[in-house]
């Protein structure tokens, strides 16, 4: 890992317009940084976004930031303002490690720069390999139940009457009258007519 230099703060509020304020997050992030002598180089805020959407214009614009180059830590007030989930989290950190970012959570007391904070980093992982292995062993418990009592697994198979199809054609219909009627979709019934 690279020594601390160029920092960037990330914040996020959930809400616009009811009297969520990110310099309430990014008041104390920049007192940090300056303590610790970093340059903050961009602060990065999402306005109104829930932590569980997927996509985030200011977190995404940090992340290509990271893989630029243009700064060699992220501080952020608390981890649930910076990922979606544990998962994400682990992702997020695993790629900050490979390109030698350090990542620091104020409210945590967490900071990979320290032995202690690659510790909390470590134990996180472990804790979301586990999470991934229980799901899949759910999934695949489930699944051998389901086969055990004979149900069916996988879409339902549709019967089509294909001679159905061409007479209604035949009568006029419209390709997507014959669908909503025959409950197909629009594309096998045109694949029907058009052979």
């Amino acid at each position: 890992m690279r020594t601390m230099k160029n920092a960037v703060l990330y914040a996020r509020v959930s809400t616009k317009n009811n009297g969520q304020d990110p310099e309430t997050q990014l008041l104390p992030l920049r007192e940090y940084a300056k303590n610790r002598g970093l340059t903050v180089v961009e602060e990065f805020v999402d306005h109104g976004v829930s932590g569980a959407k997927e996509k985030r214009a200011r977190l995404d614009a940090l992340m290509a930031a990271a893989r630029k180059g243009q700064f060699d830590s992220v501080i952020v007030w608390k981890f649930d303002r910076f990922a979606r989930s544990t998962r994400h989290l682990v992702q997020a950190l695993e790629e900050f490690q490979s390109l030698g970012i350090h990542f620091i959570s104020l409210t945590e007391a967490i900071d990979t720069s320290t032995p202690m904070g690659r510790m909390v980093f470590t134990v996180l992982g472990a804790v979301a390999e586990l999470e991934r292995s229980l799901i899949c062993e759910r999934v695949a418990s489930g699944l051998a139940r389901a086969r055990k009592q004979g149900k069916q697994l996988g879409r339902p198979k549709v019967i089509v009457d294909r001679e159905r199809v061409r007479q209604l054609q035949k009568q006029g219909h419209s390709v997507r009258a014959i669908a909503s009627q025959l409950h197909l979709s629009k594309s096998t019934v045109h694949s029907i007519v058009s052979a």
